[in-house]
């Protein structure tokens, strides 16, 4: 799912920056951290854009798909077109 969400954002021309959870001392306890917030089980891969909080894959798919993904990736400045 990782490779995905990838995909996607250099498919739009976006170079996101991946923070792997599984080569972090500390990545078990920001993947719990992020279980309780997003209230799933299995909450990675998680997305932010400009500090802001977009979802997991089913979020940002969502997002894409409505038209509301482009805006708010212009608006952080990782997509100029």
């Amino acid at each position: 799912m990782c490779h995905a969400i990838q995909r996607l954002f250099c498919g739009m021309g976006v170079n996101p920056t991946v923070h792997e959870l599984d080569l972090d001392p500390w990545g078990q306890d920001m993947e719990k951290a992020l279980m309780l917030l997003l209230s799933t089980p299995n909450p990675v891969p998680v997305v932010f854009v400009g500090g802001q909080l977009v979802g997991a894959m089913d979020r940002v798919m969502a997002s894409h798909i409505n038209g509301s993904l482009v805006p708010l990736l212009k608006q952080a400045g990782a997509l100029w077109l």
